[in-house]
């Protein structure tokens, strides 16, 4: 199957998305869960110690100013289902203003991150990685700060990981999750929105309605 951003963008809209069994199968496949793995935006959960990070540290966060490099720090470990032909893809998607990236930089290196695909006002997260203590957390917290503010509806995570479900994230079936992506690709968003997120603006946003 060759991959086209017309018809991953269509699939994505009727809850299914691609995959490979890893890195060097050539073969690409779509999957449609029966259980799926969502954030509730207003549930994402900080923990004291992640909170205590994100004042503290150095790091700062940008959006899609290295989406390459955020795509291949999700592949680099011994186990990934992004091979290249969804490489490719996903860079053809960003090029075309259908995917993008939170990132997390240590001065000049990026030290974490996470990417999606966007469709009206849902956010589909593929993939994220960490080079350092919480680095993809804080992406985390600063992508669901972002898609509050800017109008999103739905951040689906595709499967739920006991990762994933520490920050808040929770399971639901595929029918509840097909209502909430019919009423979130129907309305709009801007992700790419000029904001000021400074890390405690992002910690009171998120926890206010937590």
């Amino acid at each position: 199957m060759s991959l086209s951003p017309e018809l991953s963008l269509h699939a994505y809209s009727i809850g299914i998305f691609p995959m490979a069994e890893h890195r060097d199968d050539p073969e690409v496949f779509w999957v449609d869960p029966k259980r799926r793995g969502v954030f509730p935006l207003g549930d994402f959960h900080i923990s004291r110690s992640l909170a205590r990070r994100l004042r503290r540290s150095s790091y700062r966060a940008t959006i899609d100013q290295n989406f390459t490099g955020v795509l291949d720090g999700c592949a680099d470990r011994a186990d990934t289902w992004i091979n290249e032909e969804i490489r490719a893809h996903y860079i053809t998607l960003h090029k075309r203003g259908h995917a993008h990236s939170q990132e997390i930089w240590d001065g000049d290196t990026l030290v974490g991150g996470v990417y999606g695909v966007i469709l009206g006002a849902a956010f589909f997260g593929e993939s994220m990685f960490s080079r350092r203590t919480d680095a993809s957390k804080m992406a985390l917290a600063y992508l669901v700060d972002r898609l509050k503010q800017t109008g999103f509806r739905l951040f689906d995570t595709q499967f739920l990981t006991p990762h994933l479900a520490s920050l808040g994230a929770k399971e639901i079936t595929r029918a509840a999750y097909h209502h909430q992506l019919e009423v979130a690709i129907n309305n709009d968003a801007d992700f790419c929105a000029a904001l000021e997120q400074h890390p405690q603006g992002v910690i009171q946003r998120i926890t206010q309605t937590s």
